[in-house]
């Protein structure tokens, strides 16, 4: 009885994770979908050439941003 039990917790467990894993796949596609929709004319509406600058609050991300790594993980070839 407790091994059909964990077989059954198991699926629900299982269904659940997999319905989880599709809602988020689609509204990936969406968001992929609509960027490229509008050629990402959306994503740097709010940055003007005042406001690309390092900290700027009013620019979603930083396009001129140049990522490194932090020097706690040392040198990674």
């Amino acid at each position: 009885l407790l091994s059909l039990l964990q077989k059954w917790a198991l699926l629900a467990q299982s269904a659940c994770s997999s319905l989880c894993c599709l809602c988020c796949l689609l509204g990936l596609l969406v968001a992929i979908g609509l960027t490229l929709g509008n050629q990402g004319r959306v994503l740097l509406a709010p940055c003007s050439i005042a406001s690309i600058a390092p900290v700027s609050h009013e620019c979603p991300f930083d396009p001129t941003r140049v990522y490194v790594s932090p020097p706690w993980a040392g040198d990674v070839p």
